[in-house]
């Protein structure tokens, strides 16, 4: 970074430092210090152990289950504005409540608009992301969200596989523009699973829509929480005369039974993000972690340092 614009601090909640600490390794500077201090019934509160005045604050925290990581990060953004920082900037590599995104039945809550919200009210002045559920997330936001890709991640890792035979695939309709994107790029055919949901997390009938026998199909989505869909498409594919499948999946949710259930499934191997940890690596060794700090590192570089960020992104 230039001189003029080693202004800033880096600082974590507790179960996303893992990853500021790889961010902050690539950036060369410290990761600060941010007290987390329980109580007896469950409450707790955070403090900056150093001071943070006029300076920009980057907080890095991914939202996933359970609620208390949103909670020290709406904490840590008060608590910063409160401690008269410059610019706060929230890093969230995994946006929770991102599945929420619309109305799609009477009387529900609209939940990524409320985080959205909740955000905002705590005085968050930026927000960096990647693979959104629904990109239209980015307009509940009155303020700049940059909206970062793991395809920059994925296109090398699928490169290095070496398949001659590649099938980009959807487990869903509603995927079908990221896989049609990594199709486009890589100039190989896309196949689309079309399913329908019993309820949520319970996958009912589902069909292929194309051609994979004797494929190699690579099976692209945003996230993994149970992995049903994954794992039924993956056996259907291969049912249907594939010669392998794989998955690349940004956030590795992977709650309940999901790494028993890819074991046990056709999936010769599951990629994700380290948006969220791993803790499953002992019984699920198809799964494969790739990291995207460089890239997180990099966009924060460009935005302390007020350069585009367009040009880390593979342009599809």
């Amino acid at each position: 970074m230039s001189d003029l614009n080693t202004n800033f601090k880096v600082f974590s909640g507790s179960k996303s430092r893992y990853l500021a600490e790889k961010i902050c390794e690539n950036l060369k500077c410290p990761l600060g210090n941010v007290k987390l201090q329980h109580f007896s019934d469950g409450e707790f509160s955070v403090s900056f152990e150093e001071s943070i005045r006029g300076r920009y604050i980057y907080l890095v925290q991914s939202t996933f289950p359970n609620s208390d990581n949103l909670m020290e990060l709406l904490l840590m953004i008060d608590a910063a504005k409160r401690a008269s920082a410059y610019k706060v900037i929230a890093v969230i590599p995994y946006f929770g409540w991102a599945r929420q995104d619309r109305k799609d039945k009477p009387r529900v809550s609209i939940g990524a608009k409320l985080i959205a919200d909740m955000l905002s009210v705590a005085g968050v002045d930026r927000v960096i992301t990647m693979d959104l559920h629904a990109d239209q997330i980015q307009g509940f936001f009155n303020i700049p969200v940059d909206h970062l890709f793991a395809s920059s991640i994925f296109i090398p890792y699928i490169k290095s596989l070496n398949l001659e035979n590649l099938v980009i695939a959807s487990p869903d309709v509603g995927g079908s523009k990221r896989a049609g994107t990594y199709s486009k790029y890589l100039g190989v055919p896309m196949v689309i699973c079309h399913k329908t949901r019993e309820k949520a997390n319970v996958v009912g009938e589902m069909r292929i829509i194309g051609d994979v026998k004797g494929k190699d199909v690579i099976i692209t989505d945003d996230m993994a929480d149970t992995a049903g869909t994954l794992c039924k498409a993956a056996d259907l594919m291969m049912a249907s005369g594939a010669n392998s499948v794989r998955a690349i999946v940004s956030h590795g949710v992977m709650s309940g039974d999901a790494s028993k259930r890819v074991m046990e499934s056709s999936l010769t191997e599951i990629a994700f993000t380290d948006s969220i940890p791993f803790k499953d690596k002992d019984i699920c060794p198809k799964a494969k972690i790739l990291s995207m700090a460089d890239m997180f590192a990099e966009t924060l570089r460009c935005v302390q340092d007020h350069k585009s960020i367009s040009e880390q992104f593979i342009n599809f």
